[in-house]
């Protein structure tokens, strides 16, 4: 039965080609690959095919990626394949409940966190900001609402030490791709009861604006650490050096003896990196920056560079203009 379930893919970024490849390879070919339109990228601005849809092409899927979800032609394209699920990964637009209903055994998500916790559009970004030691991943079942959606399956996936976005975001895509297939074959032989959300345990994870990552000194180390690892490679962590931003790429919070100086004063330099003091007398090594425009440099190169130097303080953007 399950080679038989007539399925219509939605996703966009390189997180949904493992699920893609994942349903090729059990055998569960979709009829139709939905990705968004190609878009101008990186500074030649010229226009990048997304990741979903290089693998569909090379895998002789057809391809359709619409301007607009909430137009009839779209509605009507998916009709035409008379799917039996829709299987959406991070397509990147919130489809109407007139499109999920479409499917005769519903809609289904795969989702970068436990729900209910971390709903939103940057789940993995934020449980890392946040300080989570475990996250995992969800199927569900769509509704209008946004990751509200009933229940399927979920699995629990540790985070490492030191891990940033990019990492656990390419561990989680595995881990979810071979969830969704689960999903997808119990669902087709009738063995999956969805189960509703408990709301009241919801945490939202919103999408990330540039602001996230100008930060403020005075956090203490170890929630510095935390943005940095989550807001990598976007928006980043930013602090301001006489008016100069200079990102911070790779930290780690120490855990010796509390200092008595001023939150984003540079206090010396060590082999393994530059020592900040930050709020609550706590101290941060930074081990690689990278000045605005520029390459990213390890601590002791920057000082050579004249980057940043023992005695310097920095600060928040905007505070010194």
């Amino acid at each position: 039965m399950v080679r038989r379930v007539r399925i219509v893919f939605l996703g966009t970024p390189q997180a949904a080609v493992p699920s893609l490849q994942a349903l090729l390879d059990a055998h569960l070919r979709p009829l139709l690959v939905v990705t968004q339109p190609d878009r101008p990228a990186g500074r030649g601005r010229r226009r990048a095919t997304p990741p979903v849809k290089q693998l569909a092409l090379e895998s002789g899927l057809e391809v359709h990626q619409p301007e607009k979800v909430r137009g009839r032609a779209f509605r009507e394209r998916l009709e035409h394949c008379r799917p039996d699920l829709i299987v959406v990964v991070a397509y990147g637009r919130i489809l109407p409940l007139r499109v999920l209903e479409l499917a005769s055994r519903g809609a289904v998500n795969l989702h970068f966190s436990l729900l209910p916790r971390y709903r939103g559009a940057a789940p993995v970004q934020w449980a890392l900001a946040r300080g989570e030691t475990v996250t995992g991943v969800t199927t569900m079942l769509m509704n209008e609402r946004m990751d509200e959606g009933d229940l399927l399956l979920a699995r629990k996936v540790p985070i490492e030490d030191g891990e940033h976005a990019p990492a656990l975001a390419a561990r989680l895509a595995l881990q979810g791709a071979a969830l969704l297939v689960e999903t997808v074959g119990a669902l087709g032989r009738g063995e999956l009861l969805p189960e509703p959300q408990n709301h009241d345990e919801a945490t939202l994870a919103p999408m990330l604006r540039r602001e996230d990552g100008q930060i403020d000194p005075g956090l203490d180390a170890a929630e510095i650490e935390r943005r940095v690892r989550g807001f990598d490679p976007w928006p980043g962590v930013w602090l301001s050096r006489d008016g100069r931003r200079l990102r911070l790429n790779d930290v780690r919070a120490l855990g010796e003896e509390p200092v008595n100086a001023p939150p984003g004063r540079l206090l010396e330099l060590r082999a393994d990196g530059m020592v900040m003091a930050c709020g609550g007398g706590s101290r941060l090594l930074l081990r690689n920056v990278q000045p605005e425009g520029k390459r990213p440099l390890a601590a002791r190169d920057a000082v050579n560079g004249r980057q940043i130097a023992p005695g310097d303080r920095l600060e928040r953007i905007g505070q010194s203009d």
